[in-house]
């Protein structure tokens, strides 16, 4: 598996003339103080995803740091670089509408600048999905260092953390069981420190989702942004950079199905974010594996959920850094995974994770004593869903997994905003919110807005849930009765598109079925109605996104870079 490293050689700009191009190149870069002697070295890079803008990466100074340390005391130079950096909160319209951007970003800069093997840093929601699809694609050796979670903070002697609690009180505000000036007192804690959110959030989901797929060192996930462990981490990866650039350790020469299926087993055994099914589904695609979500619901429904975190749960990241980590999971759900499966250190899974249980904890539960009995992760069907939509289960309400209620229809994010508080709108607790028009095109970029809010005539008298259905996504951190990824999008699926104020739907989760409960000639007699939408001038990236992404099955990416 090994080859011959290029270091400073690889990757030459061509002028006609490779001696001329590296003659240049050793010029430019001996202006940082390089000598000869070190530029014979293997060459390891490290994307920079600090911004500002992303409090979320507000460590990746102090990691690039550790990291240094790492690979130069391992007889490498690093070589340090920027790329686009993305915060959920920060970017319009949509995190997933730059998400493949910055996976070609990453794969581009990977690819023309020389380098062995690359530490990737990253953090945010769609950052560590973005950057192992690039890495992925590149054909570098590469490994994920993430950013780490937050501490958190504290509200009237109550612990509280991004960004479950975001959403928790804000509800309570709009519920006006909580003032103004309470709600922005709490929003001086839910925030205490940098780092991804503290619960398991898509931030979280996707870290401990890396390290089950092993392209991260054990124990890699989970400790905190602001802790001294995170720098060690952020050392050792340093140290297994340089091995895998020896070896050169390509993600395609041990990274197998097996691998993607241990990360989808431990997807539902933490009660993870939605989004991590889309995010996995697009990364195994740059390997040329399909997820076929049927397989998923077959693969996880006896998988027991045991991570006791909000917002399925009452802990967070931190509790569950001290209870031993994504190894302590791992092993508790071992006779689910392939312990063949390799990792980036090149050692099987079952050999990582064989002493991870040795003290009492009560974050990770037993598989005989779970939080969620099975399947925290549920794949429906039916005329609404033709190619699929899911569910959160676990974090719905118990009462609402079978439902049936009049539809009260949202053409999009606008009709939304302007609605839903309306004491006019026709609407009742039995009711079932339908939001149209935010799928990964028509919004644009799948934005996280499933999580409809309840409406305010309902909310001040204590609804708290209700079955709520769009194309789009939900934050990780949200929870209730939530159905996402309605496939296809509104503008390509016949019968979702064209429900009506008063149809009745009904949601059946045990049989795994989502249908509009109208009769076959009033839908087609609706469908003959229907209008073509007229297709709007676009440029850029906006008209690349429009052109090539696909749909949610298919992990929102782009057809041509599967």
């Amino acid at each position: 598996m090994s080859s011959k490293l290029n270091g400073m050689k690889k990757n030459l700009t061509n002028y006609g003339d490779n001696e001329f191009s590296i003659f240049l190149r050793k010029a430019f870069i001996k202006g940082l103080g390089y000598s000869d002697e070190m530029l014979e070295k293997p060459i390891i890079g490290i994307t920079n995803t600090y911004s500002d803008y992303n409090p979320c990466h507000g460590n990746v100074s102090d990691l690039i740091k550790s990291v240094r340390s790492g690979i130069l005391s391992s007889g490498a130079i690093p070589l340090e670089f920027p790329t686009i950096t993305i915060h959920e909160s920060f970017a319009h319209p949509t995190s997933m509408y730059l998400r493949n951007l910055m996976s070609i970003d990453t794969e581009e800069m990977l690819r023309a600048q020389p380098m062995d093997a690359c530490v990737l840093i990253g953090g945010c929601d769609k950052t560590v999905p973005a950057q192992l699809m690039g890495g992925f694609s590149a054909e570098l050796p590469i490994i994920q260092l993430v950013t780490g979670p937050m501490l958190t903070g504290s509200y009237n002697g109550e612990r509280v953390g991004a960004c479950t609690d975001c959403r928790r009180f804000w509800a309570s505000y709009r519920a006006e069981e909580i003032n103004l000036d309470e709600i922005n007192k709490v929003n001086n804690q839910l925030v205490p420190t940098v780092g991804t959110c503290g619960v398991m959030g898509t931030a979280s989901t996707m870290a401990i989702l890396t390290e089950a797929l092993g392209l991260m060192i054990p124990s890699g996930a989970c400790a905190p942004a602001v802790s001294s462990e995170r720098r060690r981490i952020a050392e050792k990866t340093g140290v297994e950079s340089v091995k895998i650039a020896k070896l050169n350790y390509i993600p395609k020469n041990y990274i197998t199905l097996k691998n993607f299926q241990n990360a989808l087993v431990t997807l539902s055994a933490i009660g993870g974010s939605t989004n991590g099914l889309v995010h996995l589904t697009a990364i195994a695609g740059r390997l040329g594996y399909k997820i076929d979500l049927k397989k998923f619901d077959e693969l996880t429904k006896n998988v027991p959920m045991i991570v006791d975190l909000k917002p399925s749960g009452v802990g967070f990241m931190e509790d569950l850094y001290n209870a031993g980590g994504v190894p302590r999971i791992l092993h508790e759900i071992k006779d689910y995974l392939h312990l063949d499966a390799l990792n980036v250190t090149g050692k099987k899974l079952g050999d990582l994770i064989k002493d991870s249980d040795k003290w009492q904890q009560n974050v990770i539960k037993t598989k005989d004593n779970p939080i969620f009995e099975k399947g925290s992760i549920a794949v429906l069907y039916g005329n609404l869903a033709p190619r699929s939509a899911i569910i959160k289960q676990s974090a719905a309400s118990k009462d609402l997994l079978y439902h049936e209620g009049k539809a009260v229809v949202f053409k999009g994010l606008a009709d939304l905003a302007k609605r839903i508080d309306s004491e006019d709108l026709n609407v009742d607790k039995d009711s079932v919110l339908v939001l149209q028009n935010i799928g990964p095109r028509t919004a644009p970029g799948m934005p996280e807005a499933g999580l409809i809010p309840i409406p305010k005539k309902l909310a001040k008298y204590g609804v708290k849930d209700m079955v709520r259905i769009s194309d789009g996504r939900m934050s990780g951190t949200a929870s209730g009765t939530i159905v996402l990824h309605v496939c296809p999008e509104t503008d390509e699926n016949q019968i979702f598109s064209i429900i009506q104020d008063g149809d009745l739907i009904r949601l059946d989760v045990v049989n795994r079925k989502l249908d509009l409960l109208v009769h076959t000639n009033e839908i087609n007699k609706r469908l003959s109605k229907k209008q073509k939408k007229p297709s709007i001038q676009k440029r850029g990236y906006n008209k690349l996104f429009m052109e090539h992404v696909m749909q949610a099955d298919d992990g929102v990416d782009f057809d041509f870079l599967i």
